[in-house]
């Protein structure tokens, strides 16, 4: 009589449970290889120096980036960032150096460098919230909503600084962009700071989980009683005020507030989201798997400067880069629905 071989798994099991695999640690294992590479090509790559170098550069991104995964997650998207922030250094560095006139009584508020930070902080959340508002009162898709907001930013930059960067803003709120704190640069506190506060939003709350049952169906999630357009309004005002925070350390590191400061950024930001493994698709995805992707962009980028890579070529890698991403990303879910 034979023996059944029932202990044994079928192959396409075994394929697929490597395939999960692979595609848990894809943007880590690109990540190894990226710096191997780049190590053996440049002996300029691996050095402290650069390392901080290039935590420092992708400190603004990880800021928009992180802010990005929220609204992607809950399956929007948001590209008026760039213009957000720099609406939102212009202001803080308006108020930090000239105040605000009021003409009536012919007296000019002066403001403090915390008072600069946090207006901000504040004019970034406004924004996000104005995005937010739009999109769930007027149903407006995300697309339209904040390229709006993306034209309604920039213009009002160009008005609060008549054009002109504002320059000249002192030690104190530079600090925030070029001062260290026992040996670390500031910006990578701010984004060690912020990735952890996230992470621990979005897998550790009440809020992330319903921001993932939104992000993977809209419909579901209000059948079971969750208020979606609140959840989407808190998404983008988040974003915001990340935008925020953005601007400031640009703002802070230049010593100036430009006018044209954030252009393209938005593009950044949504290519590292990608990167990272969260579908444009939104309700998958992680904070963490956005750090990856910042750390492939940043590294991708030093690299390629090193290695004296003409910047047209380096949009051409970039780009190539984000499209191999996202098939990847769709060979990943069409294997898992098969």
């Amino acid at each position: 009589m034979p023996r059944c071989l029932t202990s044994l798994p079928p192959a396409d099991m075994s394929s697929s449970k490597y395939a999960a695999v692979f595609a848990r640690f894809r943007s880590m294992l690109a990540l190894a290889l990226m710096v191997l590479a780049l190590s053996l090509l440049s002996h300029h790559f691996l050095t402290a120096d650069n390392g901080w170098n290039i935590l420092r550069q992708i400190s603004v991104n990880l800021c928009l980036s992180i802010g990005m995964t929220l609204v992607i997650l809950s399956g929007g998207i948001d590209l008026s960032v760039g213009a957000i922030l720099a609406l939102a250094g212009a202001v803080a560095a308006g108020l930090l150096k000239n105040g605000v006139a009021l003409p009536a009584s012919g007296v000019t508020l002066e403001f403090t460098t915390a008072g600069a930070i946090l207006a901000g902080l504040a004019v970034g959340g406004a924004a996000g919230w104005a995005n937010g508002f739009v999109i769930t009162r007027f149903k407006l898709p995300p697309f339209v909503a904040t390229l709006g907001m993306f034209s309604i930013a920039r213009g009002l930059t160009m008005l609060w600084t008549g054009g002109f960067p504002i320059t000249g803003l002192g030690d104190n709120f530079g600090y925030l962009g070029t001062g260290s704190f026992i040996g670390m640069p500031m910006p990578v506190w701010i984004m060690l700071a912020l990735t952890g506060i996230f992470v621990v939003l979005t897998k550790r709350t009440r809020f992330g989980r319903h921001l993932y049952a939104v992000g993977g169906n809209e419909r579901a999630a209000l059948l079971t009683g969750l208020n979606v357009s609140r959840i989407k309004i808190a998404v983008y005002t988040l974003a915001g005020a990340l935008a925020g925070v953005a601007g400031l350390i640009v703002t802070a590191r230049l010593d100036s507030a430009q006018p044209n400061a954030g252009l393209g950024y938005e593009l950044d930001s949504i290519a590292a989201v990608v990167i990272g493994g969260t579908p444009l698709s939104g309700g998958r995805g992680s904070v963490t798997g956005t750090v990856l992707g910042c750390l492939i962009i940043g590294v991708l980028n030093n690299g390629l400067f090193l290695l004296n890579v003409s910047p047209f070529w380096q949009q051409v890698v970039k780009g190539l880069v984000i499209l191999l991403a996202v098939a990847l990303d769709k060979m990943h879910t069409r294997g898992r629905d098969a």
